[in-house]
């Protein structure tokens, strides 16, 4: 078995058995840990795996062709990898690999503004009962923010509506606000009920637009929030503040001086910018294959040194940055635990196949950010270093005086 090759270097961590497509066991161990124990139903993946495990894994997962034995779960079998996984990148054959891989890197996140749109299509616009029965009821589908680790899933999501809105300094009155990358609205909203903003949210997914736009006339405030369809690169507005929450990872690392020249257009001299976005702790790198293929074409997380020196060539200053560790950890393992509880209910809008891909997702990114390097960061930007308070305590005082 040709991926037994792989997985004898691969293991220093745990045991992983495999019981391969001809009924045989296989075990491979390293120090003390957790036990999984896996089937390999197609041969063909005997050779698959060693070659691209990062692809064929989640595909066999989805198709049934590798499947869990002694009880144990799709979390458990991708702990015991992540936890190894390091030492998968050492190897010369992925490292080859990853080199070739380098080149295609550009056009894997090429994103000009018809193709961003189908990329965000491919995920936003699924089923909208498909995200209720996983998210929090005002769809917030983006890191939450467990101040309290006694936080419910919504308590922490209003926590980080919070938190971001703090940052954004609105303690004028009248102040335009825009919000790239607006999903359901749920930001927009909690930004006028708090502040009286007025809010312009843009998206390219027509399932959120529509969604968003109806939650903003069903409250009667569709005066002063309102959604479009639109990309950021079309907006030709001026404002005094812009927010942009789980977005920024579909822009591309080729498009990030772009993006950051256009928010630099949009701001008002003295305005002040918040982005919210997944990043890496580990450096530049890629997307993971199967992610890309399935769940995010196009998609990709920065290492703050890509961030940074886009940031810097724009013209914007950088007035604060956070790093948020295991916020998102904590995060996925709710969204999972719902979307089990309603597994019955997927599958009746899809099919088994989906579902399994669904959990695969879930779990993977999990472990992204227990074991492999993956954070949130917040960067607060401006065109004035002047144009926000010299120490952090406004944003503490906010937060106090808006409990949740």
């Amino acid at each position: 078995m040709l991926v037994g090759l792989l997985l004898k270097q691969l293991v220093g961590w745990g045991t992983l058995r495999v019981i391969d497509a001809h009924g045989k066991l296989h075990s491979y161990a390293g120090a003390p840990g957790p036990s999984v124990t896996i089937r390999l139903h197609d041969k063909a993946l005997h050779t698959k795996l060693f070659w691209n495990p990062r692809l064929y894994a989640g595909e066999a997962y989805m198709d049934g062709t590798l499947t869990l034995e002694d009880g144990a779960g799709i979390y458990d079998f991708l702990d015991l990898v992540g936890g190894n996984l390091v030492k998968l990148d050492e190897k010369p054959v992925v490292q080859i690999r990853n080199a070739l891989a380098r080149f295609v890197r550009p056009l894997q996140q090429y994103n000009p503004i018809g193709r961003a749109q189908k990329n965000v299509a491919h995920h936003y616009d699924l089923s909208d009962t498909l995200f209720d029965l996983f998210l929090d009821p005002d769809r917030q589908y983006s890191c939450a923010y467990f101040d309290s680790p006694n936080h419910t899933l919504e308590q922490a999501q209003i926590a980080k509506k919070r938190h971001l809105a703090s940052k954004l300094l609105l303690d004028k009155p009248g102040l335009k606000v825009l919000d790239i990358g607006s999903g359901w609205g749920g930001l927009g909203i909690y930004l006028h009920q708090k502040t009286g903003a007025d809010v312009t949210g843009v998206t390219l997914s027509t399932e959120q637009q529509a969604f968003s736009q109806n939650r903003a006339r069903h409250l009667g405030i569709d005066g002063r929030v309102r959604f479009h369809l639109r990309d950021y690169r079309e907006d030709n507005g001026e404002y005094d503040r812009i927010v942009s929450v789980g977005m920024f990872e579909h822009v591309g690392v080729k498009h990030y001086l772009e993006y950051f020249r256009k928010l630099k257009a949009l701001l008002h001299e003295d305005g002040v910018a918040v982005i919210h976005t997944i990043a890496r702790f580990d450096g530049p790198s890629m997307t993971n294959p199967w992610l890309r293929k399935y769940i995010f074409p196009g998609g990709y997380c920065p290492a703050l040194s890509e961030v940074f020196a886009a940031i810097e060539r724009s013209g914007l200053k950088t007035l604060d940055m956070e790093v948020l560790r295991l916020h998102y950890a904590e995060t996925l393992k709710h969204w999972s635990r719902n979307f089990q509880a309603n597994r019955d209910k997927v599958k009746a809008i899809y099919d088994e196949r989906f579902c399994r891909m669904w959990e695969f997702y879930l779990a993977g990114a999990e472990i992204a950010f227990r074991r492999q390097d993956h954070m949130i960061a917040q960067f607060q930007l401006a065109r004035r270093q002047d144009a926000a308070p010299l120490t952090r305590d406004y944003m503490v005082d906010w937060e106090r005086a808006h409990p949740i």
